[in-house]
């Protein structure tokens, strides 16, 4: 009925109907998008997510709240629309309200919802918030960017304690403290269904790191979650030694993000213990951190040790010099699951480019899975940086509800291109 209604009356038609009949202006934008979608040869009863992010150009109209008011009556009994991305534009509380409203709808076919970088506060935060705790199709919000603060992620801790939905949930750079954070390790100890979190680059000023201890808890009996991101959260290595004590319990996480934190050999130490002793971590981006060659050294006896399932690692920018990666190097030689490294950023002298020289030209290393190519000059053996780096794990599960599956992946992928 839905298919016949959307092939019958294009929501473009419907959009600048909707317009018209509340006297707002039409944003030629969103009529352009809309229109795309009805070219020759597009099967408008398939799914789709409508992109309308504001930084598309220099020419871009953002959309208002009462862009979002108009959209919002359009994708009313929409089944083809499972994704909206409306990143990048000025929408406010007034319209977090209007999707609210969607969400609410029994009708409601949104999988995916990415709002990140808006002008959303801590009240819109709270009427989205109370729409997900009875909402049961939407798979994937991003609030990313949004300067809610605490008192939003508050909302956002009591909505996961109620919904058993969501399975990716991104609230990184949103002014997040120590009460909001520590109350989101409090409701994973509950929600059994969120997949992947990030909540990185936080203001937290607590010197005893208690959130660490919090999501250390959660790790303990927490099952549902494969990602968590925890980049940019001041992470030492008294927060790594509490976390450490709920990864050795913790059989589900796959993906473990701490990069651009103050993770030192001593943490690394902790880390090195816990892939001794947990069969599923396969992705761990310690990048920007400063380990030296001391705490590349307990990664590599770590690596090598029978069991590990360790399949990418980042040590960039980590003071790392020849000693470390060389027993780096020696440990990807014999580890039977570890295919990624990447290593710029240290000190890359001789011995070490003639490594990793030796370790692509072998095929042990493939080009793709490194940050770093050989080249020479006058007969000597260097190393340049290629621009790659870790895949962002949550970027996967984000094109799998956008696609509006029926499941999120059943694992997360080990390899960053295929």
């Amino acid at each position: 009925m839905a298919a016949a209604a959307d092939n019958s009356e294009t929501l473009a038609k419907f959009y600048q109907e909707f317009c018209l009949q509340l006297q707002i202006n039409v944003n030629k934008d969103v009529l352009d998008v809309l229109n795309q979608k009805i070219k020759p040869g597009f099967c408008v009863s398939r799914t789709f997510t409508l992109q309308l992010p504001g930084n598309r150009g220099r020419r871009a109209q953002r959309l208002e709240d009462k862009d979002v008011f108009v959209l919002s009556k359009c994708l009313q009994n929409r089944e083809g629309v499972t994704g909206l991305d409306v990143s990048y534009n000025n929408i406010s509380d007034g319209g977090v309200k209007h999707l609210a409203d969607l969400l609410l709808l029994r009708s409601s076919a949104l999988k995916s919802l990415d709002l990140k970088f808006n002008n959303i506060q801590a009240d819109g935060v709270e009427i989205l918030a109370n729409s997900l705790k009875s909402n049961s199709s939407l798979l994937s919000l991003s609030l990313s960017g949004n300067q809610f603060g605490d008192r939003g992620g508050v909302h956002v801790s009591s909505m996961l304690q109620v919904n058993s939905t969501l399975q990716l949930l991104q609230v990184s750079d949103c002014n997040l403290a120590d009460r909001s954070v520590a109350a989101l390790g409090v409701a994973l100890k509950h929600n059994t269904a969120l997949q992947a979190l990030d909540i990185s680059r936080p203001l937290l000023f607590s010197q005893q790191e208690e959130w660490a201890m919090h999501f250390s808890q959660m790790l303990t009996v927490n099952r549902s979650l494969l990602e968590l991101h925890l980049g940019r959260t001041g992470l030492t290595d008294t927060g790594m030694e509490m976390l450490a004590e709920g990864l050795r319990q913790n059989h589900s996480l796959r993906c473990l993000d701490l990069r651009c934190n103050h993770v030192t050999r001593d943490g690394a130490h902790h880390l090195a213990e816990v892939l001794r002793q947990n069969p599923t971590l396969e992705v761990i981006d310690l990048s920007s951190n400063r380990i030296e060659d001391e705490g590349a050294a307990h990664l590599s006896e770590a690596i090598a040790t029978p069991g590990c399932s360790l399949k990418e690692l980042s040590v960039s920018r980590n003071c790392i010099r020849t000693e470390g990666l060389l027993s780096l190097a020696q440990a990807l030689k014999h580890s039977p699951t570890l295919t990624h490294l990447y290593i710029w950023g240290n000190h890359l002298d001789e011995p070490v480019c003639q490594v990793f020289s030796e370790l692509l030209s072998s095929g042990r290393l493939l080009p793709q899975r490194t940050d770093v190519s050989p080249y020479q000059v006058d007969g000597q053996l260097f190393l340049a940086e290629v621009f790659q780096g870790l895949r962002t794990q949550i970027c996967s599960i984000e094109e799998t509800a956008a696609c509006s599956s029926a499941a999120l992946l059943s694992e997360v992928r080990g390899s960053t291109s295929k």
